[in-house]
């Protein structure tokens, strides 16, 4: 059985510096370790392509499971883990959860993997 990802402060933003800037400490290391884990699957990959490129901004569980081919209650184990790592909201309506993607979290960790990148 896989370990769950312990928890962080996801409402600050990524840590650090940019990785060649200086040798990361610990803490900095396990925070972004813990989101490229969080990263580490395909499923969640997917998830994260479809919420990305949704016109509203935000989907539902019941529209995303049929999008990447999974049960809603996989997708939501998923949507779990990604809004644990501060990549994801969630905003309860009635029955449903709506899902929307945090571009910054992924801009912010693009920029400490390679600061450089996409310019």
């Amino acid at each position: 059985m896989p370990k769950t990802l312990p928890l962080i402060d996801t409402t600050a933003p990524i840590c650090c510096a940019p990785l060649a800037a200086a040798p990361m400490d610990n803490d900095a290391a396990l925070e972004v370790a813990l989101r490229l884990k969080a990263l580490a699957d395909p499923a969640r990959v997917r998830l994260m392509s479809v919420l990305l490129s949704a016109d509203a901004g935000e989907v539902c569980t019941c529209d995303l499971a049929p999008a990447v081919e999974l049960t809603e209650s996989t997708v939501s184990h998923h949507l779990g883990q990604l809004k644990k790592a501060g990549l994801v909201t969630s905003t309860r309506r009635g029955m449903n959860v709506y899902y929307s993607a945090k571009p910054d979290a992924l801009d912010a960790l693009r920029v400490v993997l390679d600061p450089n990148c996409c310019r």
